[in-house]
């Protein structure tokens, strides 16, 4: 070769090499810290970041499942789970017990100095906490309303605001990673976790499972800010919906049902940049979701391009060989969940098996230490990210709003917006402040019962040693009117160191001799404590005891007041119609009990809407989005069979003191066409004569679909509005064609030619979507 043609041809490979390097994408800094750490770790070190243990295991106690009180660290189990084994995280409270925030400082403090210092790459530990409603396990800090309830305030803001005091109170805790929010459809009433969950729509679970999670990182997602908390989307995906109706039980869902209306609230969270995701302990369609590559590979981490941290829920890779026995051992659960994409094991105890099986089914290839990579790369983002190498705990000095009453009067005021008035016949509420009331019934004098679980314990049986300080419904009403104007006989009181549904006549004849002296009755009735599985259920109905209770207060005939203190709507229709007024509390927090109050006497104007649809019956259960065959009236012929929609109170429901009117509706155009957005506008009047807020929900229904029948209609937007006496607003919506798209038989979304009707309250419009 000549020296032109050798000059020709390395000039050639030069350009090549260099337009190569042009194309490889250039590490971002923090890219290049986790590759840089993840280079100098063995096998062992990014095995144990994977690993997640529950605080009880390295506390001094007779075993690991246990600690003693008060409690404390122990010095040898620390340096076996975090040295030894490099354990990369840990979480939950000892003993299922509410912490003061400076012993959380105390502890994590401690656990962090061991891991950091006493290993070679100093990597801190990432501890997680079930800030379910507030910081579940920290005492002072403020109790929200549970989901169901925010979900049924239909306000955005108040949904945002609460995430982020949440996420203050539990970083001045120390904890830089929330369990929460839960996005799972909260579709059947039976299940144990509705009231965890935002309700059975896909468009308002989403819409408020966006402001959660951008209330606790963030708008823009960082969480090295000392305010914010790593969130953690759960269960991904259709957890709440097993044939059962119980906790942990198999579902069966086609693919078509599962994109349409489990998916979208997991995919908006994603796009929000939620950091870290849970996964369903349950099964569908036989397989256990932990075992599922294509929902957790395929699904979560390649179609919707999660790039975080996917973390198992409480001993589910055991679950696998223990209960679901699609494993024969435990080395072989480990292999089948690291494969299909889990990134962390909630282990809780029995870390070591964990380990030691993960390592050799690394170096037995059955796991390829890409995959390994993957993991620990997603672990150490979190933690890069959280700034905990730099700051590994955080100070409750540092929080001085922690509990203040500015973020107390939050919680009063979502609680206030929740709260749904239901029926009120003939305005018996407002009350008269004049009027003699007696109160009983479970629920009226119980902080355990307005809270619900996951408030200083994991079922909440350890409320009112930590809430004596806030009101109960009876303490509350006493306070508003005078204790001279109330008498209380429990009448039925529940078993509080048994079962959720364990109760017990309290001197029920009594209370109803008594309800024959009082003006109006206010009967406080629903369910105590409960979450998981020990809140399963094998009859919807009201117990036996609160309905012949019910029943027996509304043969003296006077005016009953029926309050709701539930998690899931248990069934009243045998006694409902005796009923003057019912008004829905949900589990509405510690100030659940004075915002109750200010409704009952008209200081607050109830604007609540229910998030699902209450049941008629046991048997009848439906979501508003039912099918057209689910509600056909009588046909013609032999067969004259009707189906027959009945539900208790619908979907959206609520009842306000005073009265609003629509306008007809305008529409900026006849036609949506692809690329094209419609706007629908609405006036709202307030014409009664009191102050108040109203949800409007826009509805619309797709009148002709070509394969899968249409949904009778779909929620597609919603606002929150405050109007005075007399006042006017105008309401308006934005629809694109994607807006109105459902999933095909070809589980593809389509948005298809021809009529749609939208709903804002009690009038109604057409349009056409065209090519």
């Amino acid at each position: 070769m000549n020296f032109k043609n050798y000059s020709l041809v390395l000039l050639l490979t030069l350009t090549s090499f260099q337009s190569f390097a042009q194309q490889k994408p250039k590490l971002s800094p923090l890219e290049q810290k986790i590759n840089s750490l993840l280079a100098k770790m063995t096998l062992q070190e990014k095995v144990g970041q994977m690993a997640q243990v529950t605080l009880d295991v390295i506390g001094k106690g007779k075993d690991r499942y246990s600690s003693d009180e008060p409690f404390t660290l122990d010095e040898k189990k620390m340096e076996k789970a975090l040295v030894q084994y490099k354990l990369g995280s840990v979480l939950n409270a000892s003993n299922n017990r509410a912490k003061t925030p400076q012993a959380w400082f105390d502890i994590i403090s401690k656990i962090q100095q061991t891991a950091m210092i006493k290993n070679k790459n100093g990597i801190p530990i990432l501890y997680g906490i079930d800030a379910i409603h507030g910081e579940t396990y920290t005492i002072g800090a403020t109790m929200f309303p549970q989901q169901i309830a925010q979900a049924a305030t239909f306000n955005r803001n108040l949904v945002r605001r609460g995430a982020e005091i949440t996420a203050y109170e539990t970083r001045a805790s120390s904890i830089p990673w929330a369990f929460s929010p839960l996005l799972d459809l909260g579709a059947d009433p039976r299940f144990p976790r509705q009231w965890e969950s935002f309700g059975e729509d896909p468009y308002l679970v989403s819409e408020l499972g966006v402001q959660m999670v951008k209330g606790f990182e963030g708008d823009k997602n960082d969480i090295s800010n000392p305010f914010k908390v790593a969130s953690s989307i759960k269960h991904f995906l259709g957890y709440q919906v097993p044939l059962s109706g119980k906790d942990r039980t198999p579902a069966v869902i086609s693919d078509q049902a599962l994109k349409e209306y489990h998916l979208p609230s997991f995919k908006a969270s994603i796009e929000a940049g939620a950091k870290t995701i849970m996964i369903n302990s349950g099964l569908i369609n036989g397989v256990p979701v932990h075992a599922n590559y294509k929902i957790l590979t395929k699904l979560l981490k390649e179609e919707l391009g999660f790039k975080g941290l996917v973390v198992t829920d409480w001993g589910d890779i055991e679950n696998l060989h223990k209960r679901d026995h699609v494993a024969k051992d435990n080395k072989e659960a480990v292999m089948i969940a690291i494969n299909a994409g889990i990134d962390m094991s909630m282990i809780a105890y029995n870390y070591e098996p964990f380990c030691d099986d993960l390592i050799a089914l690394v170096k037995e290839g059955k796991v390829k230490q890409s995959r390994i990579d993957d993991a620990v790369r997603r672990i150490l983002k979190i933690k890069f990210e959280l700034n905990l190498f730099d700051k590994p705990t955080t100070n409750i000095k540092d929080y001085p709003a922690f509990g203040s009453k500015a973020f107390e009067q939050s919680a009063q005021n979502t609680a206030a917006e929740s709260i749904t008035l239901l029926k009120n016949t003939n305005s018996v509420l407002p009350l008269s402040k004049s009027s003699k009331i007696l109160i009983t019934g479970p629920n009226a004098n119980s902080m355990r019962t307005l809270n619900g679980a996951w408030t200083y314990s994991w079922q909440g049986e350890k409320v009112e040693e930590f809430a004596g300080k806030y009101n109960t419904i009876l303490e509350a009403m006493e306070k508003k009117i005078g204790k001279e104007n109330v008498s209380y006989i429990p009448g039925v009181s529940y078993k509080m160191s048994g079962k959720y549904w364990e109760e017990y006549a309290d001197k029920m004849e009594e209370a109803v001799a008594a309800a024959k002296n009082a003006d109006i009755v206010l009967l406080c009735l629903g369910e105590n404590s409960y979450t998981e599985t020990p809140g399963n259920l094998s009859d919807l109905y009201l117990s036996d005891l609160q309905t012949e209770f019910a029943q027996k207060l509304a043969a003296t005939g006077k005016k009953i007041v029926l309050i709701l203190n539930e998690g899931r709507p248990r069934v009243i229709s045998k006694f409902e119609k005796k009923m003057s007024a019912v008004v829905q509390t949900y589990l509405p927090g510690n100030f659940g009990g004075n915002a109750l109050a200010d409704i009952l006497y008209g200081d607050v104007n109830p604007s609540g809407r229910l998030p699902y649809t209450y049941p008629q019956y046991p048997n009848a259960l439906f979501t508003y989005y039912h099918k057209p065959s689910e509600a056909r009236e009588t046909t013609e012929g032999v067969y004259n069979y009707d189906a027959d929609y009945n539900p208790q109170y619908q979907f959206g429901h609520g009842l306000s003191y005073t009265t609003f009117e629509y306008s007809e509706i305008k529409l900026s155009s006849k036609t949506l066409k692809k690329g094209e957005t419609l706007t629908i506008s609405v006036n709202v009047t307030n014409t009664g004569k009191a102050a108040g807020k109203e949800a409007v929900l826009l509805f619309i229904s797709d009148l002709v679909a070509s394969n899968i029948s249409p949904d009778a209609k779909r929620l597609r937007g919603f606002d929150k509005i405050d109007l005075k006496a007399g006042e006017t607003k105008t309401v308006s919506f934005k629809i694109k064609p994607e807006n109105i798209a459902y999933v095909n038989s070809d589980n593809k979304w389509i948005t298809e030619v021809g009529e749609f009707s939208i709903q804002l309250a009690d009038k109604r419009i057409k349009f056409s979507y065209v090519q």
